[in-house]
Order: C-alpha cells, then structure tokens, then sequence
C-alpha cells in the first residue's frame, strides 16, 4: 500500500500538471480542436454522399446511422487516444532534456505516460463528452433507438483505455528513432498518415478486402482506434469481443517489452547535443 501510495505520490503530478497546462492555453487547444471537429462534419457529409449515391442500405457492415454514430466517436476515441508523446521525447533529445531526466530519480517513460494520460483525461473532457452526448442524443432522436446500455459504454471505456495505453507505448517505441537521427519531424508526418488510414480513422476497417482484414489483424493499429468504436456500437459480442480484448492486452505487453529493450538499447548510446 505504501509502495502504491508513493507510487502515485511521484507520478500523479505529471497528469495534473499537464491539465493545468492546457488550461493555461486552452485558447489554442480549442481552436485545434474546432478544426479536428470540423474534419469529422467533413467526413459526415461525404459518407451521407457516399451512401445517398450508392443506392445501399448498409455498406461495410455498417448502416447509414452507423456511420454517423461511427465518425463521431471516432473523433471522441482519437482525442483521448492518439496522444503524441512522440513529441515531448524528441524536443527532449534535441534539447539535450533528456540527459538530465535520465539522473533524476524516476522512470522516464512512466513520467511521459502519465503526462499523456493527464493530456488525454482533458481532451476527452473537453470537448469530447460533449460530443459524446450529442451521439447519443443523435441515436434516440433521429434513429430512434435506445441509448447505449452501460456494459456497452464501460467496455468501450475498458478498451479506449487500453488503445491508449497501446498508443503511447508505440508513441515510445517510435520515439527512440530520435536518438538515431535527433530530427523526427518529417517521420512524424509519415507516421501520423499512416496511422489515420490503418487505424479505421480515415476509412472503417470493415470496408477492406477481407484479405487485407486478416493482416491488419495482426498488426496493433487496430487495436489503437477501430476496436473501442466497434465495441460502442455493439459490433463485437461474445467470442469476437473477448478476443478482441485480450489481443489489446497482449499488444500492451508485446509493446511495452519491446519499448523497454528499445530503451536500453539507446540510452547506452546517447549523445546529448545541447543541454
């Protein structure tokens, strides 16, 4: 209990003061995410297209209704999980930070981790319930269905914590390319492309060739964004929605053995360039 105690005692603070940072500047914070909004009214309008034109009522698994609910919690899930902590860790290695976060007394990724996860509670706070809400008043109003039952929405919350953890453990892993090329900005760029197409944000998964499906199956960016959404609208029951579960947890382990090889492998490389 002590250990716990202590635990939290040393880490909580780079949660809480992450938030109170984006307080600070939240002016910036929300006009970034009024254009992350406006993207998702963006893809709304096109699927409505998509669908009006094709003449389907259901196309991807997914029906008209679906897809709505499904680029809005798309946009809910993404803000709370795709923290870029990528960031923080390359300015560190540029700067020269990081050697000096290296002599202090704590777990350097625990500390970045928990700046995301302080980073993710506000974003998700702001403005992401809100547009929660909005989906749900969308479903009971214009689709007239019942509202998300609370298994439904705690096992969204169970697997949208673990997209996020799942996340910033890639975040880590990707981020030790820094130490091999101290300047990651276009990589970064790359990344962020790739990730919005494989991780269902830009296009459902459901809509692939079943064949490219069972690749995307053995790769972790499903797991990050595609999954939670799907167990929201109820598409994984049963068997699907255990394995779905467990192969998040086996990605947290799989990733977070290998940020920690990763880890050592560097720091006993390091060249600090300022600081």
């Amino acid at each position: 209990m002590i250990i716990v105690k202590k635990f939290f005692k040393t880490y909580l603070p780079f949660a809480t003061n992450e938030i109170k940072s984006n307080l600070a500047y939240k002016g910036a914070f929300y006009l970034f995410m009024l254009c992350s909004l406006f993207s998702s009214f963006i893809n709304y309008y096109l699927w409505k297209a998509i669908y009006g034109s094709s003449g389907a009522s259901t196309l991807g698994g997914l029906n008209a209704g679906e897809m709505v609910i499904y680029v809005f919690m798309t946009y809910v899930t993404s803000n709370m999980v795709m923290i870029r902590i990528s960031n923080e860790i390359s300015e560190d290695v540029v700067k020269g930070n990081v050697a000096m976060q290296l002599i202090k007394p704590i777990d350097y990724r625990l500390s970045q981790m928990f700046m995301g996860f302080g980073y993710s509670l506000y974003r998700f706070l702001m403005p992401g319930i809100f547009v929660w809400i909005g989906v749900e008043i969308y479903r009971a109003v214009a689709l007239n269905v019942a509202f998300t039952g609370i298994i439904n929405i705690l096992l969204y919350l169970c697997s949208a914590i673990m997209s996020l953890i799942i996340y910033m453990l890639f975040e880590f892993c990707f981020a030790m390319i820094a130490f091999f090329t101290t300047y990651i900005f276009g990589l970064k760029l790359v990344k962020a492309a790739v990730i919005s197409f494989l991780t269902g944000q830009l296009i459902p998964l459901s809509f692939f060739p079943e064949v490219v499906q069972r690749v995307f199956d053995f790769l972790p960016f499903q797991s990050m964004l595609y999954t939670p959404v799907m167990i929201y609208l109820g598409k994984y029951t049963g068997n699907d929605l255990a394995f779905a579960l467990l192969k998040q947890m086996l990605w947290v382990v799989i990733l977070y053995l290998l940020g920690s090889y990763i880890w050592k492998r560097v720091t006993r490389r390091l060249v600090v360039l300022g600081g």
